[in-house]
Protein backbone atom coordinates (compact mmCIF):
# COMPACT_ATOMS: atom_id res chain seq x y z
CA UNK A 1 0.00 0.00 0.00
CA UNK A 2 1.13 3.59 -1.27
CA UNK A 3 2.38 5.28 1.70
CA UNK A 4 1.76 8.57 0.21
CA UNK A 5 -1.55 9.77 2.27
CA UNK A 6 -3.90 12.66 2.22
CA UNK A 7 -2.60 14.83 4.96
CA UNK A 8 -6.39 14.39 7.03
CA UNK A 9 -8.21 11.32 7.72
CA UNK A 10 -11.83 11.89 8.76
CA UNK A 11 -10.21 14.67 11.13
CA UNK A 12 -7.61 13.17 11.94
CA UNK A 13 -4.10 15.25 11.01
CA UNK A 14 -1.28 12.90 9.60
CA UNK A 15 1.01 15.62 9.32
CA UNK A 16 0.93 15.54 12.78
CA UNK A 17 2.38 12.63 13.60
CA UNK A 18 5.76 11.46 13.25
CA UNK A 19 5.86 7.82 13.56
CA UNK A 20 8.33 7.78 16.11
CA UNK A 21 8.82 3.79 18.15
CA UNK A 22 6.42 2.31 19.80
CA UNK A 23 4.09 5.17 20.99
CA UNK A 24 0.44 5.57 21.43
CA UNK A 25 0.60 8.48 18.57
CA UNK A 26 2.45 5.83 16.23
CA UNK A 27 -0.22 3.22 16.73
CA UNK A 28 -3.15 5.73 16.60
CA UNK A 29 -1.12 6.79 13.31
CA UNK A 30 -1.14 3.77 11.65
CA UNK A 31 -4.60 2.36 12.23
CA UNK A 32 -6.02 6.07 10.83
CA UNK A 33 -3.47 5.57 8.02
CA UNK A 34 -4.04 1.42 7.30
CA UNK A 35 -7.81 1.71 7.79
CA UNK A 36 -8.03 -2.23 8.55
CA UNK A 37 -8.66 -3.95 11.70
CA UNK A 38 -8.13 -7.95 11.19
CA UNK A 39 -9.91 -9.48 13.79
CA UNK A 40 -7.56 -12.78 14.89
CA UNK A 41 -10.05 -15.73 16.37
CA UNK A 42 -7.27 -18.63 16.71
CA UNK A 43 -6.38 -20.28 19.77
CA UNK A 44 -2.64 -21.42 18.30
CA UNK A 45 0.36 -19.23 18.42
CA UNK A 46 1.62 -20.71 14.83
CA UNK A 47 -1.97 -19.73 13.19
CA UNK A 48 -1.25 -16.67 14.86
CA UNK A 49 1.99 -16.09 13.40
CA UNK A 50 0.89 -17.30 9.55
CA UNK A 51 -1.69 -15.16 10.00
CA UNK A 52 0.54 -12.20 10.57
CA UNK A 53 2.74 -12.88 8.44
CA UNK A 54 0.10 -13.24 5.56
CA UNK A 55 -0.82 -9.72 6.72
CA UNK A 56 2.16 -7.95 6.80
CA UNK A 57 3.32 -9.43 3.25
CA UNK A 58 -0.22 -8.02 2.36
CA UNK A 59 0.43 -4.27 3.85
CA UNK A 60 -1.36 -4.72 6.82
CA UNK A 61 0.93 -4.59 10.55
CA UNK A 62 -2.27 -4.64 12.30
CA UNK A 63 -3.91 -7.60 14.41
CA UNK A 64 -6.45 -8.30 17.08
CA UNK A 65 -5.88 -11.09 18.83
CA UNK A 66 -9.01 -11.65 20.72
CA UNK A 67 -9.28 -12.67 24.60
CA UNK A 68 -12.00 -15.11 24.06
CA UNK A 69 -10.04 -17.39 22.52
CA UNK A 70 -7.83 -19.99 24.49
CA UNK A 71 -4.18 -18.87 24.24
CA UNK A 72 -4.73 -15.14 23.50
CA UNK A 73 -2.33 -14.10 26.06
CA UNK A 74 0.64 -16.26 24.57
CA UNK A 75 0.10 -15.70 21.06
CA UNK A 76 0.55 -11.58 21.91
CA UNK A 77 3.36 -12.52 23.94
CA UNK A 78 4.41 -14.49 20.64
CA UNK A 79 3.74 -11.88 18.65
CA UNK A 80 5.18 -8.79 19.84
CA UNK A 81 8.51 -11.05 20.64
CA UNK A 82 8.39 -12.20 16.93
CA UNK A 83 7.23 -9.24 14.65
CA UNK A 84 8.02 -6.50 16.74
CA UNK A 85 7.19 -4.33 13.19
CA UNK A 86 3.03 -6.39 13.71
CA UNK A 87 0.58 -4.08 15.77
CA UNK A 88 -0.18 -6.73 17.90
CA UNK A 89 -3.67 -5.31 20.11
CA UNK A 90 -6.32 -7.68 22.50
CA UNK A 91 -9.47 -7.64 21.64
CA UNK A 92 -12.88 -8.96 23.09
CA UNK A 93 -11.41 -7.62 26.77
CA UNK A 94 -14.17 -7.57 29.45
CA UNK A 95 -12.43 -6.18 32.53
CA UNK A 96 -9.01 -4.73 33.62
CA UNK A 97 -7.74 -7.42 34.56
CA UNK A 98 -7.41 -8.93 31.42
CA UNK A 99 -6.71 -5.77 29.87
CA UNK A 100 -3.84 -5.40 32.19
CA UNK A 101 -2.49 -9.45 31.14
CA UNK A 102 -2.80 -8.32 27.56
CA UNK A 103 -0.72 -5.32 28.29
CA UNK A 104 2.01 -6.67 30.14
CA UNK A 105 2.43 -9.17 27.00
CA UNK A 106 2.72 -6.76 24.49
CA UNK A 107 -0.65 -5.56 23.02
CA UNK A 108 -0.36 -2.05 21.54
CA UNK A 109 -4.16 -1.43 21.68
CA UNK A 110 -7.40 -2.99 23.48
CA UNK A 111 -10.90 -2.75 22.08
CA UNK A 112 -14.17 -4.22 23.40
CA UNK A 113 -17.43 -5.84 21.90
CA UNK A 114 -19.25 -2.66 24.16
CA UNK A 115 -18.48 -0.46 26.21
CA UNK A 116 -16.46 -0.95 29.47
CA UNK A 117 -15.44 1.92 30.99
CA UNK A 118 -13.39 0.74 33.45
CA UNK A 119 -11.04 -0.32 30.25
CA UNK A 120 -11.28 2.70 28.77
CA UNK A 121 -10.46 4.35 31.95
CA UNK A 122 -7.12 1.72 32.18
CA UNK A 123 -5.99 2.78 28.63
CA UNK A 124 -6.48 6.20 28.41
CA UNK A 125 -4.19 6.21 32.06
CA UNK A 126 -1.96 4.30 30.56
CA UNK A 127 -1.15 5.96 27.48
CA UNK A 128 -2.50 2.99 25.52
CA UNK A 129 -4.65 3.19 22.34
CA UNK A 130 -7.94 1.87 22.65
CA UNK A 131 -11.17 1.89 20.65
CA UNK A 132 -14.56 0.54 22.84
CA UNK A 133 -17.33 -1.08 20.90
CA UNK A 134 -20.34 1.07 20.98
CA UNK A 135 -23.51 0.74 18.65
CA UNK A 136 -26.57 3.74 20.13
CA UNK A 137 -25.52 7.77 19.44
CA UNK A 138 -25.55 7.85 23.88
CA UNK A 139 -23.06 4.70 24.16
CA UNK A 140 -21.04 5.88 21.25
CA UNK A 141 -20.92 10.00 22.61
CA UNK A 142 -19.86 8.60 25.96
CA UNK A 143 -17.11 6.46 24.82
CA UNK A 144 -15.74 9.04 23.13
CA UNK A 145 -15.74 11.83 26.08
CA UNK A 146 -14.30 8.67 28.07
CA UNK A 147 -11.05 9.68 26.39
CA UNK A 148 -11.33 6.73 22.95
CA UNK A 149 -9.26 7.19 20.35
CA UNK A 150 -11.59 5.33 18.29
CA UNK A 151 -14.98 4.02 19.11
CA UNK A 152 -15.94 0.82 17.34
CA UNK A 153 -19.71 0.94 15.99
CA UNK A 154 -20.82 -3.12 16.09
CA UNK A 155 -22.44 -4.53 15.39
CA UNK A 156 -22.91 -2.53 11.91
CA UNK A 157 -24.63 -5.18 10.30
CA UNK A 158 -28.02 -5.20 12.56
CA UNK A 159 -29.13 -1.58 12.49
CA UNK A 160 -28.24 -0.31 8.54
CA UNK A 161 -24.44 -0.99 8.11
CA UNK A 162 -23.00 1.92 5.78
CA UNK A 163 -26.00 3.74 5.89
CA UNK A 164 -25.82 4.01 9.88
CA UNK A 165 -22.39 5.09 9.88
CA UNK A 166 -23.31 7.98 7.52
CA UNK A 167 -26.46 9.19 9.69
CA UNK A 168 -23.91 8.85 12.96
CA UNK A 169 -21.04 10.88 10.82
CA UNK A 170 -23.48 13.81 9.52
CA UNK A 171 -24.47 14.42 13.79
CA UNK A 172 -20.86 13.76 15.33
CA UNK A 173 -18.31 14.29 12.77
CA UNK A 174 -15.51 14.80 15.59
CA UNK A 175 -15.96 11.16 16.49
CA UNK A 176 -13.43 8.43 14.43
CA UNK A 177 -15.87 5.35 14.14
CA UNK A 178 -14.54 1.95 13.01
CA UNK A 179 -17.14 0.05 11.59
CA UNK A 180 -17.37 -3.65 12.33
CA UNK A 181 -19.86 -6.53 11.90
CA UNK A 182 -21.33 -6.78 8.19
CA UNK A 183 -17.85 -5.62 6.71
CA UNK A 184 -16.51 -8.06 3.72
CA UNK A 185 -15.51 -7.29 -0.10
CA UNK A 186 -19.42 -5.65 -1.21
CA UNK A 187 -19.48 -3.50 1.30
CA UNK A 188 -15.95 -2.40 2.24
CA UNK A 189 -16.04 0.69 0.26
CA UNK A 190 -19.26 1.87 1.31
CA UNK A 191 -18.55 1.98 4.87
CA UNK A 192 -15.32 4.20 3.88
CA UNK A 193 -17.25 6.41 2.01
CA UNK A 194 -19.98 6.87 4.66
CA UNK A 195 -17.07 8.22 6.96
CA UNK A 196 -15.62 5.13 8.61
CA UNK A 197 -12.04 5.69 9.79
CA UNK A 198 -11.15 1.95 9.60
CA UNK A 199 -12.87 -1.09 9.18
CA UNK A 200 -13.07 -4.39 11.94
CA UNK A 201 -12.99 -7.48 9.71
CA UNK A 202 -12.57 -11.24 10.62
CA UNK A 203 -13.62 -14.39 8.68
CA UNK A 204 -13.92 -12.45 5.10
CA UNK A 205 -10.66 -11.32 5.30
CA UNK A 206 -9.22 -14.57 7.21
CA UNK A 207 -11.12 -17.34 5.89
CA UNK A 208 -11.06 -20.35 8.27
CA UNK A 209 -10.00 -22.78 4.71
CA UNK A 210 -6.94 -19.98 4.35
CA UNK A 211 -5.68 -20.65 7.73
CA UNK A 212 -6.25 -24.61 7.96
CA UNK A 213 -4.65 -24.88 4.19
CA UNK A 214 -1.75 -22.11 4.67
CA UNK A 215 -2.70 -20.49 1.55
CA UNK A 216 -1.06 -17.21 2.25
CA UNK A 217 -1.46 -15.80 -0.79
CA UNK A 218 -5.17 -16.35 -0.72
CA UNK A 219 -5.13 -13.96 2.91
CA UNK A 220 -2.56 -11.58 0.32
CA UNK A 221 -5.03 -11.42 -2.13
CA UNK A 222 -7.68 -10.63 0.28
CA UNK A 223 -6.15 -8.46 2.00
CA UNK A 224 -4.96 -6.10 -1.01
CA UNK A 225 -9.00 -5.99 -1.82
CA UNK A 226 -9.26 -4.63 1.14
CA UNK A 227 -7.07 -1.79 1.56
CA UNK A 228 -8.10 -1.23 -2.24
CA UNK A 229 -11.53 -0.11 -1.11
CA UNK A 230 -10.15 1.84 1.53
CA UNK A 231 -7.59 3.70 -0.64
CA UNK A 232 -10.91 3.98 -3.27
CA UNK A 233 -13.02 5.30 -0.61
CA UNK A 234 -10.62 8.01 0.46
CA UNK A 235 -10.49 9.85 -2.97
Amino acid sequence: MAQTMEPVINGIDLETFHVPTRTKEEVRYRIAEIGIIPAVRVGSEDDALFIAEALMEAGIPIVEISTAFPGAFHTISHLAKHLPNMIAGAGSIMSTETARRCLDEGARFLTTDGLVPDVVELAVKEEVVVFPGALTPTEIIAAWKAGSDFVKVVPCDAVGGHNYIRSLKSSMPQIHLIAAGGVDQRTALSFITAGATALGVGRDLIPAEAIRLRQAQRIQELGRRFLSSVDNGRK
